[in-house]
């Protein structure tokens, strides 16, 4: 779930959530993200940039936390700003070492390990929340130029 200052509760596309249980619920939350994206008016560019780290998250989600749920919501700061929030929730063994793990070249199998740094990159805002037995929560926003 997003941060609820983060929430518009006047939006015309509605928060979803998308499980991400089997390897084929990779690509319906990829696709998810960019039919919000498109319909939230992002450029091609921004679409990208969110896809990208989208698919980054969920992909973690199932390898490493065997599986979650991912929540799509356009969102609203205080200024009126409008942007693109995604949450994905696993229930895995959560993240021993965050800073590590957020370190480029650190991969815990066979990637490039560009995942949760490259993914934080993308974003404007990244937030993680991980504990050890417990699993791990990121949110992130994609605010529109």
């Amino acid at each position: 779930m997003l941060p609820d200052e983060l929430t518009d509760p006047e939006r015309d596309i509605p928060e979803r959530e998308h499980p991400v249980r089997a390897e084929e619920d990779l690509l319906t939350a990829r696709h998810a993200v960019r039919a919000t994206a498109v319909a939230a008016g992002f450029s091609i560019i921004d679409q990208t940039k969110i896809v990208t780290a989208a698919s980054e998250l969920v992909r973690n989600a199932y390898i490493h936390g065997g599986g979650g749920t991912m929540t799509i919501a356009v969102v609203r700061d205080g200024r009126g700003r409008m942007g693109l929030g995604l949450s994905v929730r696993d229930d895995g063994p959560g993240i021993t070492d965050v800073e590590q793990a957020m370190a480029d070249g650190f991969s815990t199998g066979a990637g490039l390990g560009h995942g949760l740094g490259g993914t934080k990159r993308l974003v404007d805002e990244f937030t993680i929340d991980t504990t050890p037995g417990r699993g791990t929560t990121v949110a992130i926003v994609r605010w529109k130029p």
